[in-house]
């Protein structure tokens, strides 16, 4: 077990940021860390790389006391907080040459090290530039290969695809898979798509409590709930289809709804039963599983 966090409680005050949080990572597979803004995800991070102390708990990093050996600790772990502190007037290749020193890189080691980062990151054409003139894509890579200098054993990433274009996710997301391949790696966010891209285990937090912690696909496999989206081309009304599930208007106000339901079969009866009833014009029914979306706002509601 590369991570383990057990009974985790920070106070602020009276306000309990974590509440008895408890959760494991294992290599090789990418655990997303989901809550809200203010769930609690910032502040245990933060604990597990050591930068605050929890009032309560224990954190475990490959067997070894985060919390009491934290000098033992930290080089096993790589940190990208959400912010990405950088130093803007570096030069890339510069900066990961100062951040290989301060972890006790020298010699050829170090050399081979930044230049094997520069090329998985693919940084190589940007690596004579100052930092402040690249894209926030580019800081963000700068930012992975700082974490990832001294080839840690647990990568922690805090919001890593914030602000990012559509181009830009698709290739963090590649690099973060591929880095994860023999590490133990933690995606924090509050970005469902991210999640159900690329994690394989989830745990969802909320107001500093954990609310469920498992592999992705059990937790989407464990509602059987399906749902019905149907569309017509008159104004529909909620009652009507109520007996049937749980009702909700769709993505059209008043002329799309979407049934939850346990019985597809049954549901579609019923549904199709009630159009022909109401003399509706059909344009669709589509049936599909909850996404992580979905599961993550009843959950947290």
């Amino acid at each position: 077990m590369s991570l383990e966090v057990s009974q985790l409680t920070k106070l602020y005050g009276s306000q309990r940021a974590l509440d008895k949080v408890s959760f494991k990572a294992v290599p090789g597979r990418i655990l997303g860390f989901l809550g809200p803004n203010g769930a609690g995800k910032s502040t245990a991070m933060k604990i597990i790389t050591g930068y605050i102390q929890p009032d309560e708990g224990y954190v475990s990093v490959l067997g070894k006391d985060a919390l009491n050996k934290p000098k033992e600790v930290s080089p096993l772990i790589g940190y990208l907080p959400e912010n990405n502190p950088l130093y803007l007037d570096m030069y890339v290749r510069e900066f990961l040459d100062f951040s290989a020193g301060m972890y006790g890189l020298n010699g050829k080691k170090r050399e081979e090290r930044i230049k094997e980062l520069l090329r998985k990151t693919g940084l190589i054409p940007e690596q004579h530039k100052k930092i402040g003139q690249l894209s926030k894509g580019y800081r963000q890579r700068v930012g992975l290969a700082k974490a990832l200098i001294h080839d840690p054993q647990l990568i922690i990433l805090d919001e890593p695809t914030t602000g990012l274009d559509p181009n830009q996710l698709v290739e963090i997301r590649g690099l973060i898979s591929e880095i994860a391949r023999d590490k133990t790696l933690i995606l924090s966010t509050h970005i469902m798509q991210e999640v159900e891209a690329i994690c394989h285990d989830v745990v969802i937090i909320n107001k500093g409590k954990i609310l469920a912690a498992e592999a992705l696909e059990n937790l989407k496999s464990g509602d059987s709930e399906v749902l019905l989206e149907l569309e017509t081309e008159e104004s529909l009304e909620i009652e009507w289809f109520d007996k049937i599930g749980k009702v909700s208007f769709g993505k059209k106000p008043e002329k799309s709804l979407v049934i939850s339901c346990d019985n597809a079969t049954e549901a579609r009866k019923a549904v199709m039963k009630i159009v022909q009833e109401k003399s509706l014009n059909l344009i669709s029914l589509s049936q599909s599983k909850k996404n992580l979306e979905q599961i993550f706002r009843e959950i947290t509601q």
